[in-house]
């Protein structure tokens, strides 16, 4: 098996308050305080399939503005995702499912580009999207994964999850390699830091549900070395090219 990151953006910051403010409020903390941002998404290649983990934007999305006291900057552009998916050397038709953590454009945007592909996505955020089509699969959640209680398994060593919070629907993937267990949690957390230091952003539709994942997540990776793949930080490809375990 072989992770790769699918990267559109980096050189960003996004600040305190809205990586940490989501359960004590914005005002708690310090707006000049700022963490390091990026944009990537995942690619799994099996040997016998291409998986994508989350589609980015469509190709010519507008580079966010830098502004002062902006809460959220993802940074300059590395590429639009098409362009960055093809430079791995692979083709749109080859890859046969898509594990959609959840509906925001930045992580579903592109779904449409790959002809080939089962869409992997819980019903809350297929209904959401309204997604329809023979290719949509909607998560049948069922069977208890470590400490997650609904999951469902996708391939030989990759689960689907339910992880409620961020959206109605949202999910995590694992996938299972070599004695370590990587976890592609979508937007549990906006950047590493606010997983060790066990706070929500200020971004969720259900923060009773968010901060039950939170837990769990932060359960699963005390018990389980995990290599925590982050869609809004450098630190989600600086992890996977390391092979780093998150250390709680």
């Amino acid at each position: 098996m072989e992770i790769k990151a699918i990267r559109m953006f980096d050189g960003g910051f996004m600040t305190q308050p809205f990586a940490f403010g989501g359960e004590e409020g914005k005002d708690k903390f310090d707006e000049q305080v700022i963490y390091r941002s990026s944009l990537q998404n995942f690619l799994i290649d099996t040997g016998e399939e291409v998986i994508l983990v989350d589609t980015g934007f469509k190709t010519g999305m507008a580079v966010p503005a830098k502004k002062l006291g902006a809460p959220l900057y993802m940074g300059e552009k590395v590429a639009d995702y098409m362009d960055s998916f093809t430079a791995l050397g692979y083709k749109p038709e080859q890859v046969t499912k898509i594990l959609v953590t959840h509906k925001h454009p930045d992580h579903s945007a592109a779904l449409e580009f790959f002809p080939n592909a089962k869409v992997y996505i819980s019903p809350e955020d297929a209904d959401a999207m309204k997604l329809e089509g023979g290719n949509i699969v909607r998560a049948e959640y069922g069977t208890p994964y470590k400490n997650f209680p609904n999951a469902q398994q996708v391939a030989d060593g990759i689960w689907f999850i339910e992880a409620k919070g961020h959206t109605k629907g949202n999910s995590i993937i694992i996938a299972e390699n070599d004695g370590l267990f990587y976890m592609f949690h979508g937007d549990v957390t906006y950047c590493d830091i606010a997983l060790k230091a066990n706070k929500l952003s200020i971004v969720f539709e259900d923060i009773k549900a968010a901060r039950e994942t939170l837990d769990r997540v932060r359960e699963f990776v005390k018990n389980q070395p995990t290599v925590y793949l982050s869609t809004h930080c450098p630190e989600g490809y600086e992890n996977l090219e390391m092979k780093r375990v998150m250390k709680l």
